[in-house]
């Protein structure tokens, strides 16, 4: 028999043939339709001559032949599944360095939980986590080869790489409670008080100013900083309000801060978790992507807004 064309797929359906006796109910165990398991017990009955299954007294019967067939089936679809895990990476074995590009936030939620699901799953993979400069550099340093993974909002990607969305996320507007801009919150009252500005390269001035002076409005940008850590201790100890995604507003900080709905609309946006194609096969990279974008996905933010004091 040539083995080449023999669809091997066709065992696993015949297996579960063999089991129920009946086609529809083996056609809804492997998520077929009844036509087309049908067709599959057609073809097998014409590979192995026989009609394997007949009509009887109350329902299908198995022929001789599918009896006799019933347990070196399920041996074989047993062995491939052996060979198949054999495949699959021992990850206690891999001695490797993961260099991933991040934001402080989520590095800094998720940083524990990563290093004890690694010290459990792969205790040999040390994972280098590298400051964020922006989209462009990060999908440059995967490129190059010089990053392995990059966490980040990456609108397009070439086809070189590989994007998965995380989490989608929305802008709140912060301050300190007993802020004398809480209690009647509106677009004046905002643009009347300082704003702190996150941006690793100093910049001044953003999408939020873009939408403002598309109203004719300007804000003050009172302090720029790098890092999102920065801006609740700044926001607790002055009157200066910031516009940040809500899981970067710590569940601490509802001791001390106020966080509100903008009084303009302010589009959110899709966290992303990218690499290059060369690193599709690599188990230790995708390891530790898998693991990121499981608890990045768990993260919460403040999605009730609550109200000054």
């Amino acid at each position: 028999m040539n083995l080449r064309a023999v669809d091997l797929n066709l065992l696993v359906i015949l297996d579960a043939l063999l089991d129920e006796a009946h086609v529809s109910r083996a056609a809804e165990r492997l998520g077929l339709s009844q036509p087309a398991a049908s067709s599959a017990l057609d073809r097998c009955r014409q590979l192995f001559g026989d009609r394997l299954l007949e009509r009887g007294s109350g329902g299908m019967v198995l022929t001789p032949k599918a009896q006799a067939l019933a347990q070196p089936v399920k041996d074989v679809l047993a062995g491939v599944a052996a060979l198949l895990r054999q495949q699959e990476p021992d990850l206690s074995a891999i001695r490797q360095t993961v260099r991933m590009v991040m934001a402080d936030h989520p590095a800094v939620a998720i940083a524990p939980a990563l290093q004890a699901h690694l010290v459990r799953t792969a205790p040999g993979v040390t994972l280098a986590i590298m400051p964020w400069h922006g989209a462009s550099a990060a999908l440059e340093g995967l490129a190059r080869g010089t990053i392995d993974l990059a966490v980040s909002v990456f609108p397009t990607v070439e086809a070189d790489f590989t994007r998965k969305e995380l989490l989608r996320e929305n802008y709140l507007v912060a301050m300190r409670k007993g802020h004398p801009a809480a209690a009647d919150f509106a677009l004046d009252r905002w643009l009347a008080y300082p704003h702190v500005l996150v941006s690793g390269r100093g910049e001044t001035h953003g999408a939020l100013d873009e939408a403002l002076a598309r109203l004719g409005r300007v804000r003050h940008v009172g302090m720029v900083v790098p890092s999102f850590l920065m801006v609740p201790p700044l926001l607790a100890g002055s009157d200066m309000i910031a516009l940040l995604p809500s899981r970067c507003l710590p569940p601490s900080g509802q001791e001390s801060l106020v966080a509100l709905p903008p009084p303009i609309a302010v589009e959110g946006f899709p966290l992303h978790i990218a690499w290059h194609r060369r690193r599709g096969r690599d188990a230790g990279v995708q390891h530790v992507a898998r693991l990121v974008e499981g608890l990045i996905g768990q993260l919460g933010g403040w999605a009730n807004p609550i109200a000054g004091d």
